[in-house]
């Protein structure tokens, strides 16, 4: 399924998830290069991992995957990054995110400067951001990106209101959930009415192009311009929800960066990350069939 030349690039952690069952690779922008992949789309990984058998398994790992490491640097000094996951009753997940990793200090290298310039769309997060070097890396590629997608995945405690703002300034399509509207919102001391106004003002306040609006259980939103489009929640039996937010962005992306329309967009969108949330982890095995058989369900 992959088209031309196209490709996509994900900015930012790459790590293992220590859950009590066990490790899985994940980080925000992996998991978004894992099901861009799955989905055909041509995705390089920009990271940076530990030199040593963590790093070395995860390397393994994406590279069984079928997805390219080339972007991943390995830091003699900082080990690769592990969070501990802990899923509640409700089945939601929570995560102890150890500091001083590989992924805070990935460098700007001339083989980033080339892909970021050169990708179709270019996403990031406001977590990798955290430590100056890699913020400073992230920074000089948001510079060249063509169409830069911002998942903003607030991960407390590292929320830093004048980095996010400034993340926001540069983006072209941001992703948020309520609560992280709700948060935009009182960064900026503006009351929070409805999401119709939220999205409006926060698009205009940054000149932000489109918003997608996710609500769990209530769906989802589109916004691009006065325009805004409705995709109703899938039905379906929680796992768990680690990485349903990544999954819903890659099928957002993977539509999105084809020019389909938003409807479409959003049925991608909203189907994978049901999809996804109906299995066990953020990266389980599936193929790009079995998810079509599901989302033409509906």
């Amino acid at each position: 399924m992959t088209q031309n030349n196209q490709f996509v690039v994900c900015f930012g952690e790459v790590l293992w998830d220590i859950f009590p069952q066990g490790s899985r690779a994940g980080g925000a922008p992996f998991n978004v290069a894992y099901h861009l992949h799955k989905a055909g789309v041509n995705v390089k990984v920009l990271s940076r991992i530990g030199n040593d058998d963590l790093g070395k398994g995860l390397l393994n790992q994406i590279k069984n995957w079928g997805i390219t490491t080339d972007y991943i640097q390995v830091d003699d000094q900082k080990p690769t990054s592990t969070v501990v996951a802990t899923i509640d009753e409700d089945n939601e997940a929570s995560y102890e995110i150890i500091k001083e990793v590989a992924w805070d200090y990935i460098e700007f290298l001339p083989e980033l400067e080339d892909a970021v310039s050169r990708a179709d769309a270019f996403i990031f997060g406001s977590l990798s951001a955290r430590n100056a070097k890699t913020r400073e890396t992230l920074f000089k590629l948001l510079e060249l990106a063509k169409l830069k997608i911002f998942d903003v995945n607030f991960r407390p405690p590292f929320i830093e209101v004048d980095l996010i703002t400034e993340l926001l300034h540069k983006a072209d399509i941001v992703k948020m959930n309520k609560a992280e509207m709700r948060q935009i919102m009182d960064f900026l001391n503006v009351e929070y009415v409805n999401e119709e106004e939220a999205a409006a003002f926060i698009m205009n306040y940054f000149n932000i192009k489109e918003i997608v609006l996710t609500k769990g259980s209530k769906g989802a939103r589109y916004f691009i311009g006065d325009a805004s489009y409705n995709c109703f929640a899938v039905p379906i039996t929680i796992a768990d929800t680690v990485g349903s937010g990544d999954s819903f962005l890659a099928g957002f992306i993977s539509k999105r960066t084809q020019q389909e329309a938003p409807d479409k967009i959003m049925k991608e969108a909203i189907s994978l990350g049901a999809f996804i949330t109906s299995k066990p982890g953020a990266c389980p095995d599936y193929e790009y069939e079995d998810f079509r058989k599901f989302r033409d369900q509906y």
